[in-house]
């Protein structure tokens, strides 16, 4: 029997001497591994739509304990992406952190929708990579079941305390202290900037502003809070951050 879904290519690795063998996250059957018999071969039909970041539509069966690509048409390519090394190296970060947060015969349109529309705010619509990622980074955490609590302070119920608590996912205010969890500061700008990514409709997700400080802020609040739930680093986001070090260094 053949399958056919929409997916995002989160990984690909060579296999034999002409395959792939791509993990993909579909909006019907969550993340699947796939198999792309002679994608490596020139003049392969597949190839366009089995290349990492590609979205497209495959058709797929089972052969031998493996599903297999029958057929696979590239929906988009996103080819900014591909002409920017550093558009290239968040798209893919964004894709890992996709891979670890999606599971297999789990539908996840959620997740594959916000990973698109990440991918398609920072090449089309030519928003800030800072401000795209920052929101990506937030949402994709609360989609896994971590959304902060930021309403007020959990003990006096100021509504703009001044410390964000990375390990419980809280605000309090500094005169309040009372957890011995590692925590940032915040402003009001970056909590309000919060606020908004965790509620809004997801076609508003990147339509809000923050002046300079606030913007870097919340950047080290949001990329610290997801690194310290899910208790791992991302070697994609290493990668991504070298650029703008040696950027910095010449």
């Amino acid at each position: 029997m053949h399958l056919k879904t929409q997916g995002l290519v989160l990984r690909e690795v060579n296999y034999k001497e002409a395959d792939k063998i791509l993990t993909v996250l579909t909006r019907d059957y969550g993340k699947i591994t796939l198999k792309a018999r002679g994608v490596r071969r020139a003049g392969s039909p597949l190839k366009a739509a089995c290349q990492l970041l590609a979205y497209g539509e495959f058709t797929f069966f089972e052969y031998r304990g493996m599903s297999t690509i029958n057929e696979a048409t590239a929906l988009e390519l996103f080819p900014a992406l591909r002409q920017d090394l550093e558009l290239l190296s968040l798209g893919t970060y964004f894709a890992q952190v996709a891979e670890v947060l999606s599971q297999e015969d789990a539908p996840s349109p959620d997740l594959l929708s916000l990973t698109l529309n990440a991918m398609y705010a920072v090449t089309k619509l030519q928003r800030p990579q800072n401000l795209v990622k920052a929101a990506f980074e937030l949402r994709v955490i609360s989609y896994a079941g971590y959304t902060p609590d930021l309403e007020a302070c959990h003990i006096c119920g100021a509504p703009y305390p001044d410390r964000f608590v990375l390990s419980d996912g809280c605000l309090e205010c500094s005169s309040c202290h009372s957890l011995d969890g590692l925590h940032m500061p915040i402003s009001p700008g970056a909590l309000d900037a919060m606020r908004h990514i965790i509620t809004c409709p997801p076609g508003q997700l990147f339509s809000f502003r923050l002046e300079s400080s606030s913007m870097t802020q919340l950047c080290h609040i949001v990329e610290a809070y997801l690194s310290t739930q899910l208790e791992r680093s991302f070697s994609t986001l290493d990668f991504y951050k070298s650029l703008f070090l040696g950027t910095m260094s010449t």
